[in-house]
C-alpha cells in the first residue's frame, strides 16, 4: 500500500500538538466553552489523549497530548499515538516544536496509516493529516513508504513470498526507478562460483538465487546486502514448531535493505547504489546440506558445518565476497541472523557492528533524531578462535552458546577485506502494536541508515 500526506483543503481540522506543560497557556488563549469542554474531558496532554472540540458544523479543532519528558522517553511516535483515537477528516498540526521533531511525528502518523491488506480487507485509518510545511514532505513520503515496504515483504507468507516472488518484488522496485538488476538461478550459481548460496538452498523446490540491483550513475559507492531467507525449517538440524512460527520474517534482511534502497531512489540520493540478495529456502530433502559437511566458499575459505540452521551467515558469505570484490566505498549487511541478538537487546533495538568509529558516530546521531534506536556491539577479536574449528578455516555455529550475535558478526567479517563495513543484526518483527507500529513486519535500522548516509558518505 501507499502512504500519503492529504491535499491540503480549506476546512481541514486545527490540530494542537501539546505537551503537558503547555496545555494551560493554550487554554488561556482559548475561550470559555473550550476550557469547558477540556475540563469535562479531563484533557491534561498526557501521551496518547486526543480530544476533539465540537463547531457549528462539526469538529472544530482538535488536541493531542504530547506527554513530558519522562513520558515521551517511554515511547516513540507520540503523535500517531493520539491521532488514531481521531474522528475521520483531513487535519492540519499546530506545534511549536522543533522542525525535525514535528517531521518525525509526522513520519509516524504516516506509519500509523500503513495496514497489510492483502489478504483480508482492513479498515484505513480515520484521520488523514496535511503535510506539515515545516518538513521536507517528499522525503517523509519515501522514509514511510520505504518502510511500508519492508513491512509488507515481512507481512507476506512463504507461499506466497518464496525467492521467485522475492526477485520479483525487486523486479518492480528496480523497473519503478530505472535499476538494473541480474540473477543468477540454481544450478548457475555453481557456474558463477556462489557455491554456499547454492547448497544452502538445493534442497527447495523454489530455486536459490542471487539478487544483483544497481542503480546511480555517479557519487560515492554503496552496497546493502541482505539475507533473504524466504522460509527457514532449520534444514536437517530441524527447528521444533514453536520456533518455525515467524520464519516467514527470516527474510526480513532483504526486506529492509530494499526498503533502504526505495528511500535512496525515491529521493535520488547521489550516489552509486548496489543492492545484493542471496534469496533462498532452508529446506529438508534427500539433498540437504549436513552437519560436519564442509564447504568451500566463494572467497575460498572452507565452512564446517556444526548446525544447518546456522545458514544465514553462509549465504551472506557468498554475498559479502562479491561485494567485497568491487571495494565501495561502504558494505551494510542486514539480517534476521541470531536469536541471542533478541535475548540481549530486546526487539525494538537493531543490535550492529562496525570497526568504524566516524561511521557508528553518524548512525548513532541519526538513530537518535529519526526515532529509529540501534545499539552498537563490538567485533570482539578475541572471539575470533570460537570460529576457528581446527578442521576447516570457520564454523558456521561455535559450541558453547557464548556471544552468539558477536561470533556471526565476527564470521561475516572474515569475508569483507577492503571496504569500511556495517552489520546489523535485525528482529525484523513488532511483537505487539505500539504508536506507529503495527503487530507484524518491521524495517528496523532503515531510517536511521537513510538519514546517516549522507555523513557516513560525505554526500
Amino acid at each position: 500500500m501507499t502512504l500519503a500526506f492529504a491535499a491540503p483543503t480549506s476546512d481541514a481540522i486545527p490540530l494542537f500538538l501539546l505537551a503537558e506543560d503547555a496545555v494551560q497557556t493554550w487554554l488561556d488563549g482559548q475561550n470559555d466553552a473550550v476550557r469547558a469542554w477540556a475540563k469535562a474531558h479531563g484533557f491534561n496532554g498526557a501521551v496518547g489523549q486526543a480530544l476533539t472540540f465540537p463547531g457549528e458544523n462539526g469538529v472544530a479543532m482538535a488536541a493531542v497530548g504530547y506527554g513530558t519528558p519522562e513520558t515521551r522517553a517511554r515511547g516513540r511516535f507520540h503523535l500517531a499515538a493520539g491521532a488514531v483515537r481521531l474522528p475521520a477528516g483531513v487535519y492540519t498540526l499546530h506545534s511549536t516544536l522543533d522542525p525535525q521533531v514535528i517531521e518525525v511525528e509526522a513520519q509516524g502518523w504516516l506509519l500509523a496509516s500503513y495496514r497489510f491488506d492483502r489478504y483480508k480487507t482492513q479498515s484505513p485509518m480515520a484521520a488523514q493529516l496535511v503535510a506539515p510545511e515545516e518538513i521536507d514532505a517528499k522525503r517523509v513520503d519515501a522514509i514511510a513508504n520505504g518502510e511500508a515496504l519492508s513491512r509488507t515483504l515481512i507481512n507476506t507468507p512463504a507461499s506466497d513470498m518464496g525467492p521467485p516472488d522475492l526477485e520479483n518484488e525487486a523486479r518492480q522496485l528496480a523497473d519503478q526507478f530505472g535499476a538494473q538488476i541480474s540473477v543468477i538461478t540454481g544450478e548457475d550459481l555453481l557456474g558463477a562460483n556462489f557455491p554456499m548460496i547454492h547448497t544452502v538452498g538445493r534442497a527447495a523446490d523454489r530455486a536459490p538465487r542471487l539478487i544483483d540491483m544497481t542503480w546511480g550513475a555517479s557519487g560515492p559507492t554503496l552496497t546493502l546486502v541482505g539475507k533473504g531467507v524466504c522460509f527457514d525449517t532449520g534444514g536437517l538440524n530441524l527447528k521444533p514448531g514453536s520456533s518455525m512460527g515467524l520464519m516467514k520474517k527470516d527474510m526480513g534482511g532483504s526486506a529492509a535493505v530494499l526498503g533502504l534502497a526505495q528511500m535512496i531512489m525515491a529521493t535520488g540520493m547521489p550516489l552509486r547504489l548496489r543492492v545484493l540478495i542471496p534469496a533462498v529456502e532452508n529446506s529438508v530433502s534427500s539433498n540437504a546440506f549436513r552437519p560436519q559437511d564442509i564447504l568451500t566458499s566463494r572467497k575460498g575459505l572452507t565452512v564446517e558445518i556444526n548446525n544447518t540452521d546456522a545458514e544465514g551467515r553462509l549465504v551472506l558469505a557468498d554475498a559479502l565476497s562479491l561485494a567485497d570484490e568491487d571495494k565501495p566505498d561502504l558494505i551494510i549487511s542486514m539480517a534476521t541472523l541470531t536469536g541471542a541478538a533478541r535475548v540481549a537487546v530486546g526487539p525494538d533495538l537493531a543490535p550492529y557492528f562496525t570497526d568504524n568509529d566516524a561511521l557508528a558516530k553518524a548512525l548513532e546521531d541519526a538513530a537518535t533524531s529519526q526515532a529509529d534506536p540501534v545499539w552498537r556491539l563490538p567485533f570482539h577479536t578475541p572471539y575470533e578462535t570460537m570460529i576457528e574449528p581446527g578442521i576447516a578455516d570457520l564454523d558456521n555455529a561455535p559450541k558453547g552458546g557464548f556471544a552468539g550475535t558477536i561470533t556471526a558478526a565476527l564470521f561475516l567479517r572474515r569475508f569483507v577485506e577492503h571496504s569500511p563495513y556495517m552489520h546489523f543484526d535485525i528482529y525484523g518483527w513488532q511483537p505487539s502494536a505500539k504508536p506507529a507500529r503495527a503487530k507484524g513486519g518491521a524495517g528496523q535500522a532503515t531510517r536511521a541508515l537513510f538519514a546517516a548516509l549522507p555523513a557516513a558518505l560525505g554526500l
